[in-house]
């Protein structure tokens, strides 16, 4: 798990379409497993071609800043794009890249706040990005930001392949945190995590909706979504009410006062899981 990085992520989107039932549960099932089954396949079948955006110029590493950026040697400092890091990243970095040539890709080089350009990495002749071999190894994990379908579906396929694994990160049982464990969810406030349950119910309140994973909706962990996300659900043809009674791994920045939170931003946030996979463990 991380410390927060207040740096803000772009939103993205599934051109998905269905036919007349596909509210129905059964549909939605299979739409949920269709769409990461073609995350997964798409990802392997392109490891070393997607992520290929415009060119923002070439560098060479000059040093690790921290465990997502770093700097190159005319001083521009890189924030590695759609990924969040965990205890191992910042070394995996130094070995990847300290004084490597680097070419950086993406489809818009504005800095942050904090005058960081988003970026994904390539060094030199590797047609595979660093993010995607940092997750490949459990040395990352996915953050949900990156847009671009064939990307996203590279990078999501090198940690399922990594948890499969239980390489690095997904070698401690505790880096998914079960959804029924709220105080241990809650001790992680403020930092990014994934988390596996069922939800139990859905519930809307104004112009929120909430996916509750324990009894009490006060102090058990839920997730929230806004009016504008739940939309984006609907237009992919998944009601968010559709997920009730559904199991789902859920990854976010943890909030929350009386029980933990995580505000469901961007549909890659949330994955449906099979009857037969098991839950994240409790403490």
């Amino acid at each position: 798990m991380t410390e927060r990085d207040e740096a803000s992520s772009r939103p993205a989107t599934l051109g998905l379409k269905l036919g007349r039932n596909a509210t129905s549960p059964g549909n939605v099932t299979r739409l949920l497993h269709l769409t990461v089954a073609f995350l997964l396949v798409a990802g392997h079948a392109a490891l070393a071609a997607p992520c290929l955006f415009e060119s923002q110029g070439e560098g060479r590493v000059a040093a690790i800043v921290d465990a997502r950026s770093v700097r190159l040697d005319d001083g521009r400092e890189i924030r590695l794009a759609g990924i969040e890091p965990t205890a191992t990243t910042k070394q995996a970095l130094a070995s990847l890249l300290t004084g490597r040539g680097v070419t950086l890709r993406s489809a818009d080089d504005t800095p942050d706040r904090y005058g960081r350009q988003g970026a994904i990495i390539f060094a030199g002749e590797d047609d595979a990005s660093v993010q995607v071999r940092l997750l490949a190894k459990g040395d990352a994990i996915v953050s949900a930001e990156v847009a671009d379908k064939d990307c996203a579906a590279a990078l999501m396929a090198s940690e399922a392949e990594a948890r499969r694994q239980k390489m690095g990160n997904w070698a401690d049982p505790s880096a998914i945190k079960n959804a029924e464990s709220a105080d241990d969810i809650l001790a992680g406030i403020g930092r990014f995590m994934v988390v596996e349950g069922k939800v139990l119910s859905v519930r809307q309140a104004g112009a929120m909706t909430y996916l509750n994973f324990g009894r009490n909706w006060t102090r058990g962990f839920a997730v929230t979504i806004s009016r504008r996300v739940s939309a984006a659900f609907e237009g992919v043809g998944i009601p968010v009410k559709s997920l009730e009674n559904r199991r789902v791994r859920v990854r976010g920045w943890v909030e929350g006062n009386a029980g933990p939170r995580i505000e469901l931003r961007l549909l890659g946030q949330v994955e449906l899981l099979g009857a037969n996979e098991p839950t994240g463990v409790r403490p």
